[in-house]
């Protein structure tokens, strides 16, 4: 069913209301009260159609994320299908670091607020996503690796709080140069990688 007009323009006009606010005042004065004033409706239409907070803010990032989504899925290579997985890793970190640094305030809003979110809540589906695509680059690249493990180990790299704070200071071709040395030492160090591992098809 296509989302009626009303409630498309309610959408839009509520994460537009957020990165307003994210912008001009910070993290800590984009509350669900503060966006409902801004973006001019109710705050049960924020919280019914966001959930939380924290919802809110994943939405938003959601959409920044939509064009490396769609590389990811079936865009040209190295990003998307057709290359090697050690490539693909590469153009990922590239991709998500230029990501994390157009959007910092969004990315550090989000973060602090998924750290504070109960266990329970289904507010880390943006983690879930590039997880599975690194472990399945790695598992490609790496049989016999511990491929969840280790795509724990590069995402949580890549979002340390103090990689954010390097991230704001403009360091990213640093970080994302480090990223690249240790996705290819995993690959190299491991006793059973493929040397001329095949391209994945897949995420």
């Amino acid at each position: 069913m296509r989302e009626r007009a009303d409630a498309a323009r309610n959408r839009a006009a509520i994460l537009r209301a957020t990165e307003e606010l994210l912008a001009e005042r910070g993290a800590e004065h984009v509350s669900l009260d503060a966006v409902a004033a801004a973006a001019g409706v109710g705050k049960g239409t924020v919280f019914r159609r966001f959930g939380s907070r924290t919802g809110l803010l994943a939405a938003l990032l959601d959409e920044r994320m939509a064009a490396l989504r769609a590389g990811i899925e079936s865009g040209p290579p190295p990003l998307g299908p057709g290359a090697p997985p050690v490539e693909r890793l590469v153009a990922f970190f590239d991709a998500i670091i230029d990501l994390a640094t157009r959007n910092l305030a969004l990315v550090n809003a989000y973060q602090h607020a998924l750290a504070g979110a109960p266990r329970d809540q289904s507010v880390s589906e943006i983690y879930d996503a590039w997880h599975a695509h690194v472990a399945a680059q790695l598992r490609a690249a790496c049989p016999g690796l511990d491929a969840d493990l280790a795509a724990h180990v590069l995402l949580g790299s890549a979002h340390a709080d103090p990689i954010r704070r390097m991230l704001a200071d403009g360091d990213g071709k640093r970080v994302a140069g480090v990223l690249r040395d240790m996705i290819t030492d995993i690959v190299a160090g491991h006793p059973q990688r493929q040397v001329e591992a095949r391209p994945d098809s897949g995420n």
